[in-house]
């Protein structure tokens, strides 16, 4: 199994020592986010050759692979100027990705509005349309430099289902555009007894374009879904492993929304689980 985990789910080390820790955990890899990570500049305009060769060496040394740069923007902010910072940034990874050692650039689709509050104003057909446009411009410089683009569905973004990630993937026609799947995210508090069904519709659906997983835990409470390490909560990972094993061995599954205490009960987790189906 190749378990691995956020960067900023450690707590804010330097280099050398987020790498140590991660290694004596045993995880076998990272989503790395540059500004979430690390004290250092890592403005738009900032990286280099060098950081990233830098940077990409030391997980390197320890046999630690950075999976995915998470450059999570919003891409159809309604500011053009900061939808157009926001792009800038994500393409910037990009072109960098390769001397991180690293393939895949993962973002969200973000949201129409300027702040995080969610609206259902993003279920609907423009919003579509704007990260459509969005996402070309992104996959047209990934194509240019042999880097995937990453990108994960959630529940009250524009790419809020399987279903609509589809399209997306239908629209753009690249293969360098690929799917980040975390299943809790595609999940509501109204929806999530009816789990096993969103998660084979993902595999059956995404499955052919399915770059990495994202494993976290979710639990119900007043009412709504709230997110839990792995292993403390209501998903089903006997149905997830069961899909992985079949369909995408030696997928990297990186752990999400799980720090200490609980990160080592949450790998052995994992493993049983995976062994077990």
């Amino acid at each position: 199994m190749n378990i691995g985990i956020r960067g900023h789910d450690i707590e804010k080390l330097p280099l050398e020592e987020l790498v140590e820790v991660i290694a004596n955990k045993g995880l076998k890899g990272v989503q790395l986010a540059l500004a979430k990570s690390f004290d250092f500049n890592t403005d738009n305009g900032s990286l280099s050759p060098g950081m990233a060769h830098y940077i990409g060496s030391a997980f390197r040394d320890k046999n630690i692979q950075i999976a995915v740069l998470g450059c999570y923007i919003n891409m159809i902010h309604p500011d053009m100027d900061e939808r157009r910072k926001a792009l800038d940034r994500f393409k910037e990874h990009v072109r960098y990705a390769r001397d991180f050692g690293c393939s895949i650039v993962g973002t969200e689709t973000g949201n129409v509005n300027a702040e995080i509050s969610y609206t259902e104003e993003n279920f609907k057909e423009e919003p579509f349309l704007e990260v459509v446009e969005s996402v070309r411009e992104l996959v047209q410089e990934a194509e240019k430099f042999g880097v995937i683009v990453g990108v994960e569905a959630g529940v009250n973004h524009p790419i809020y289902s399987s279903k609509v990630m589809r399209r997306l993937l239908d629209t753009i026609d690249s293969n360098n555009l690929q799917v980040i799947l975390d299943p809790v995210n595609l999940l509501t508090a109204e929806t999530y007894k009816n789990q096993d069904e969103i998660i084979q519709e993902a595999f059956e659906l995404l499955g052919d374009r399915l770059a990495i997983l994202h494993a976290k835990d979710f639990i119900i409470e007043d009412g709504k879904l709230k997110f839990a390490p792995v292993g403390k909560g209501l998903l089903n990972y006997d149905l997830v492993m069961k899909l992985l094993k079949e369909k995408k061995p030696f997928i990297n599954i990186l752990m999400e929304d799980t720090q200490e205490p609980y990160i080592d009960g949450s790998m052995d987790y994992l493993k049983e689980k995976y062994e077990s189906n």
